[in-house]
């Protein structure tokens, strides 16, 4: 059975929108207006791109993220990779053709099914309303956080406000620094 990570900018609230600057957001760009960029906080991302076999994003990511990530010399481990799109409304004619193979899936029992091949990790990046139905469904097993030291109130949320029985996290990786920065690398106990 595949990992299914989940790797996040969120602000320690929760907020997960608009990291880098999209527009329509209030505190859009709140990753490099309010924080301090150190290099070595952000060693987790590079080593993601290596130990992933495929991506995973929900619609409004990857329209988001597939003009840009494939001529993006930050992102050279994902041009090739396989890449899956969660959508109900997405059609073979809305993918770009720069970016590797791409396949459409329409619910979350694909990607259910997905998670059963054969093959190493698959990483969900961005997707904040795909993460919260990942979650709720018991799919996703790890989480790789950079959590920014902030506040931002309102904004697209990480984690789900479902009532549910609690899950349990086990940390296997933590490291702060000096800008505040923590990375925290939860398994989750199933």
């Amino acid at each position: 059975m595949r990992t299914l990570i989940s790797t996040a900018f969120v602000s320690l609230d929760g907020v997960v929108e608009a990291p880098g600057g999209e527009p329509g957001y209030r505190n859009s760009g709140w990753t490099v207006k309010h924080v301090d960029f150190l290099p070595e906080a952000y060693e987790i991302k590079g080593r993601e791109q290596g130990e992933a076999t495929a991506l995973l994003l929900g619609r409004v990511s990857y329209e988001a993220f597939s003009p840009v990530w494939p001529d993006m010399e930050e992102f050279p481990g994902y041009r090739k990779m396989p890449k899956y799109v969660v959508s109900t409304t997405l059609t073979e004619g809305d993918l770009v053709t720069n970016w590797g193979e791409t396949t459409i899936l329409r619910s979350l029992d694909e990607v259910a099914a997905l998670k059963q091949t054969e093959g190493g990790p698959i990483i969900v990046h961005g997707s904040a309303a795909l993460n919260r139905s990942l979650s709720d469904a018991g799919l996703i097993d790890r989480y790789h956080l950079l959590v920014f030291p902030l506040l931002l109130g309102a904004g697209k949320q990480l984690f789900s406000d479902t009532d549910k029985d609690a899950r349990k996290l086990r940390l296997v990786e933590h490291e702060v620094y000096a800008n505040g920065l923590q990375k925290n690398v939860f398994d989750v106990v199933h």
